[in-house]
């Protein structure tokens, strides 16, 4: 790869500014200064640095993160924090996506990508990838059995449907854990409000086989086999992991 491309993907400058860098002799390759623009390097095997900090370089980027209450799922927003800010180096370098949204007010796991191919696998609801939340109502739940009747919800337009049947993991007086394979707007909380229960407390502890084990607020990368752990077996999908 060309170290003036591979620099400006990793956002430490412009492409005219990485080519100043380069003639400054501010670009290490190997303990070596380079002093050509197209200069080819291996990011994975070789030692990179750039204005003395060095070049951490990654295939493909996949974050567990334990998502607070009151931060945004958002790249970006005026007003509140959002996930990616969170995020810091060499992660943040990285052009990452949020693979399953989660309300302003509800805490958990969330998956930050820079794979378009693993983020369809993980949101797209024809792909069968069940999420594993933890709810608390205000009051005992005596019908949690109600949920895996039909019933119409709301979706973030407005539009009535009938999400798919939850999986009632476990009930005990106003606790539940269900999981759902789906993941439209506010859908959990709008699924216990059509059986009479307001939600006061949410958390998605895990999607698919991957359970959440970070401290809120913290992230980390996650392993080979962890990120075969979040797509169902069934879709078929291969990640490939060279």
């Amino acid at each position: 790869m060309r170290i003036d491309k591979l620099l400006s993907q990793l956002k430490y400058g412009s492409r005219k500014e990485i080519q100043k860098a380069i003639k400054d002799q501010s670009v290490i390759v190997d303990g070596k200064a380079i002093h050509q623009k197209d200069y080819n390097v291996d990011p994975i095997n070789q030692t990179i640095e750039y204005n003395g900090e060095e070049v951490v370089y990654y295939k493909r980027v996949v974050l567990m993160l334990n998502k607070p209450s009151g931060v945004v799922s958002a790249n970006y927003d005026l007003n509140d924090k959002t996930v990616i800010d969170l995020i810091g180096p060499p992660y943040h370098r990285y052009d990452l996506k949020i693979a399953g949204r989660l309300d302003k007010d509800t805490e958990g796991l969330v998956i930050l990508t820079d794979d378009g191919d693993l983020l369809h696998q993980i949101i797209s609801p024809k792909k069968n990838v069940y999420k594993t939340y933890e709810i608390t109502t205000e009051k005992n739940i005596d019908n949690i059995h109600d949920l895996l009747k039909p019933m119409r919800i709301k979706d973030g337009r407005d539009r009535e449907y009938i999400p798919k049947r939850p999986i009632i993991e476990s009930h005990q007086n106003n606790k539940a854990v269900i999981k759902i394979s789906e993941g439209k707007f506010h859908q959990v909380k709008r699924m216990f409000e059509a059986i009479n229960h307001h939600v006061i407390h949410l958390k998605r502890t895990a999607i698919n086989a991957l359970c959440l084990d970070v401290e809120i607020g913290e992230y980390r990368m996650l392993k080979e086999d962890e990120i075969k752990k979040l797509v169902s077996k069934e879709n078929g999908y291969e990640i490939n992991m060279e």
